[in-house]
């Protein structure tokens, strides 16, 4: 979700308030042009070029045009791989130009350098070179003349700005690394212009670089599915899932904070940015929590934590349930069915949290007067349609993803026509063209470099050495390798897209845990998770952040606030990766049924003793002894379970005599 949607969320903001939520001072949702600030500090891809008038007009069909090719070029082009990927690329690299400026900050109307411009030409142009010369290429082999090399240098180079543009340098900084260790260690040819050539030519001539799995993916479904999502936000859905939310949580203790969990965790299941959605929904929830009687900190947190386990929410996990099906070459059905279960002990452990910190403060829920009508919303159900007919058409395997999606995308728009309240217009239409090519932008940089990473890592082989290494290091004890994994997972993930975050774990740590025998899906949900923790993980915690910058809290207090509400996401993956059970793998019914009671148990125990309070305030004994045992539930066991069952309820039998005993 970028700074072009501020308008249209406004917009669905005024709706939720209009609803009967309450609207005063303290809890009136913040501004469109307190989104964008916001979003433009935080998130790198609204950092955009402005365009008034004519130009804007122009950039805006551009977008359209190029939304419109991807979804044509998915579903009807027969021609070669080589041609559609290129063509895609230098799409990329040409809107990439024309969207962001150098640097933060340049916000002079209708302007663009002629340095941007050149760039810009010599970029585009580079992967057109390729694009309608694609059969010579193929076919010369790997004898490249230098003109050739110094145009894929050009391409390499202009896709490298464009990614620091709209990406940021994390990712770079990762894909340098990799790039100066081919030139100079890596390579084994004597002289370096020999290596230049060859590092050049399988980077950028070749599908085991730049055009690799990662863009491959990103043009074939991704683009689809983010085109779907800015169709699926001006249809008035995540306007409907805040005051779903309220109407089913809002008038219990600590409601908003409830509110906040249950919206954003759907919002974010479908926009799959973890800071562009702790701003949208967190304008509302985050000042209704705050008017409750929330900490800042605590409030900026929940919306944080809530909207980055968005991404790891199924059935569509920010698009990157597809691209897991793609990668580890199972069913889509199978990765949304895995991912049920830890997704639940995700947000049932920030919903106790929020529960337990509202019963310590003796918070209150909305009045019920202010609250949105159930019944009046439940009319509104059939916006959920385009979600459950993609989930029904990909799952059931009757059409392909990209097809289900752009069938969705129409379907989005019937829906849009239907809903009053936010009624889909021609220039909703455009705009929402327009937005899914602009997001794209970001994804497709971001998988191209995805793509520098790895074609580096295999034509050097660090990734045998690297995996080796960490092997030896971690002997045969798997819970070294996970920590090792965890660290790089978090490190590499800083600030990078959902999707090109997934490729890029999946290409150089996935494979770490897969050779130390953890099961493939395992070891790439393990991965995906860790990417994903990395938005509220200090100190590089973009979501926790921004959600701090509305709440006007402590930055970095909100960041480990957030790391502490969110723990599921950091114990959860280590218990799949060593008891794949909790994924549904080699298992049975039955022992799916006992390990989600234990769990659900176990996240209770783990949340309730992090925060300290369960019917009274914990002394330091209790709160180490029902962690422990929250742990041991969560791990899969006959052993585990009972002494972890054990520490939890007799922890909570103390409790609530010691509770009962102040009260009398």
């Amino acid at each position: 979700m970028s700074s072009n949607n501020t308008k249209d969320i406004d917009k669905n903001i005024n709706n939720t308030s209009a609803s009967g939520l309450n609207n005063d001072s303290s809890t009136k949702a913040a501004s469109s042009a307190e989104i964008d600030s916001v979003m433009r500090k935080y998130d790198r891809e609204s950092n955009t070029r402005v365009w008034t008038g004519v130009p804007k007009i122009v950039v805006t069909v551009v977008l359209a045009l190029f939304s419109l090719w991807c979804i044509y070029v998915t579903l009807f082009a027969t021609f070669l791989e080589e041609i559609r990927l290129t063509s895609f690329m230098a799409l990329i690299v040409l809107m990439g130009f024309l969207i962001y400026p150098h640097k933060k900050g340049l916000t002079k109307p209708n302007y663009i350098p002629i340095g941007d411009i050149i760039f810009m030409i010599l970029g585009t142009a580079s992967y057109l070179y390729f694009t309608f010369n694609a059969n010579d290429i193929i076919n010369q082999g790997t004898r490249f003349e230098w003109y050739q090399i110094i145009i894929g240098i050009v391409g390499v180079a202009a896709l490298i700005e464009v990614t620091r543009r709209c990406v940021g340098m994390p990712i770079l900084i990762v894909a340098a690394f990799f790039v100066i260790y081919a030139l100079t260690l890596g390579l084994t040819n004597p002289s370096f212009a020999g290596r230049i050539k060859y590092l050049v030519r399988n980077l950028f001539y070749t599908k085991g670089g730049i055009l690799s799995t990662p863009v491959n993916v990103c043009s074939k479904y991704i683009v689809v599915f983010i085109i779907f999502g800015a169709f699926l936000e001006r249809t008035g859905i995540s306007s409907f899932f805040i005051q779903l939310a309220n109407s089913i949580a809002g008038r219990f203790a600590g409601g908003p904070a409830k509110v906040a969990v249950i919206s954003s965790a759907l919002c974010g299941m479908v926009s799959g940015s973890s800071v562009g959605n702790t701003v949208t929904t967190g304008s509302v929830t985050i000042p209704m929590m705050k008017k409750t009687g929330y900490r800042n900190e605590f409030a900026a947190a929940v919306e944080a934590a809530s909207s980055t386990g968005g991404q790891i929410m199924p059935p569509i996990m920010g698009a990157a349930a597809f691209l897991m099906a793609d990668f580890i070459g199972v069913p889509y059905s199978d990765v949304i069915g895995k991912a049920v279960l830890p997704a639940i002990l995700y947000f049932f452990g920030i919903f106790i949290t929020v529960h337990l910190e509202a019963k310590r403060l003796r918070l209150t829920g909305i009045p019920k007067d202010q609250l949105p009508s159930f019944f009046k919303l439940i009319r509104k159900i059939y916006l959920l349609i385009p979600i459950i007919m993609l989930i029904v058409w990909v799952s059931g395997n009757y059409m392909t993803m990209q097809k289900a999606a752009s069938l969705a995308i129409i379907l989005s728009i019937i829906v849009g026509f239907i809903n009053k309240d936010a009624k889909l217009t021609p220039g909703k239409i455009l705009d929402a063209l327009s937005s899914g090519g602009k997001s794209a932008i970001t994804v497709g940089a971001a998988c191209g470099v995805a793509g520098i990473i790895s074609g580096a890592i295999t034509m050097t082989g660090l990734a045998n050495e690297l995996i080796n290494a960490i092997v030896s290091v971690a002997g045969d004890k798997l819970i070294i390798a996970l920590v090792l994994t965890m660290l790089c997972c978090i490190v590499l993930g800083m600030g990078v897209p959902t999707t090109a975050n997934y490729c890029i774990m999946a290409a150089t740590t996935a494979p770490i845990l897969i050779r130390m025998g953890v099961p493939i899906a395992a070891a790439h949900f393990f991965v995906f998770y860790f990417g994903i923790v990395a938005d509220i993980t200090p100190p590089v915690a973009l979501a926790a952040y921004a959600g701090s910058a509305i709440a006007k809290s402590n930055p970095m207090k909100t960041a480990f606030t957030a790391s502490r509400l969110a723990i599921a996401a950091f114990i959860v993956p280590y218990m799949f990766c060593l008891s794949p059970a909790l994924l549904m793998i080699d298992t049975t019914a039955v022992e799916v049924a006992l390990i989600s009671i234990t769990a659900i148990i176990g996240i209770f125990g783990l949340a309730s003793g992090l925060e300290g309070y369960c019917f009274t305030d914990m002394n330091k004994i209790i709160r180490i002894l029902i962690v422990i045992g929250g742990i041991l539930l969560i791990y899969p066991g006959i052993v585990t379970d009972g002494i972890g069952f054990v520490l939890v309820i007799g922890s909570l039998a103390f409790q609530y005599l010691s509770s009962r005993t102040r009260k009398a």
